[in-house]
């Protein structure tokens, strides 16, 4: 399996899902996958290949990690379909999929490099469209990034976040999940969501600034 790395499938784009004709629902989708159907498996992808790997490269920051770990989500996604209760939508579920392994792989990344400086490379740079304004109450990341250079410093910033901060602003911010779907996803109490998702803002815009300084 191949993940798309097109501008298409970075962007989750509807004409680019649907270059093989409509897509299908999610309970024609599932009940094909739990027949065995596989050409149901490339529908699934095909479908939802755009968001596991723009969620994945927004917070590994990593284009090869997140097409290896895009991968490993699909083939967990296949295997755990027959769990899928239907109590959410699916991408719902593929989301929650792709959290938990992007915090797997977190973990062994900095298991790997716990006396090594994680350095801030073109890495970086690619994965700069990344974010997208994150509310009023601090300045957007478009008006805090003016040229590259300030957004490989909001990258940091935003790599420098603890998972749970990582997460929320990059379901909310960038991919524009809604509060009750951040809730499904992360186990985040729906009340909690909002004071966190501020303080998380709040976190990468000190960072951001913090950052500058510096440099």
């Amino acid at each position: 399996m191949t993940i798309d790395r097109s501008e298409d499938a970075r962007k989750g784009n509807a004409e680019g899902r649907a270059s093989g004709g409509s897509a299908p629902s999610d309970e024609e989708l599932v009940a094909r996958l739990r027949s065995g159907d596989g050409q149901a498996f490339s529908d699934l992808v095909r479908a939802h290949q755009g968001p596991v790997y723009r969620l994945l490269l927004r917070m590994l920051g990593d284009p090869a990690e997140a097409e290896d770990v895009a991968q490993d989500v699909f083939v967990s996604v296949f295997k755990a379909i027959a769990n899928f209760r239907g109590d959410s939508r699916l991408s719902t579920w593929i989301f929650r999929i792709t959290t938990n392994h992007a915090k797997n792989r977190i973990k062994y990344l900095a298991r790997r490099a716990r006396d090594a400086q994680h350095p801030f490379d073109d890495n970086h740079n690619r994965a700069a469209d990344a974010l997208v304004p994150t509310g009023a109450s601090v300045p957007a990341p478009d008006q805090m990034a003016e040229g590259r250079q300030a957004e490989s410093l909001l990258l940091q910033a935003l790599d420098s976040l603890d998972e749970g901060q990582r997460t929320l602003i990059v379901l909310r911010d960038v991919e524009h999940v809604s509060y009750e779907e951040i809730r499904a996803i992360t186990g985040v109490p729906s009340g909690t969501v909002k004071s966190r998702l501020h303080r998380a803002r709040m976190a990468l815009h000190e960072r951001f600034v913090a950052l500058q300084e510096e440099s």
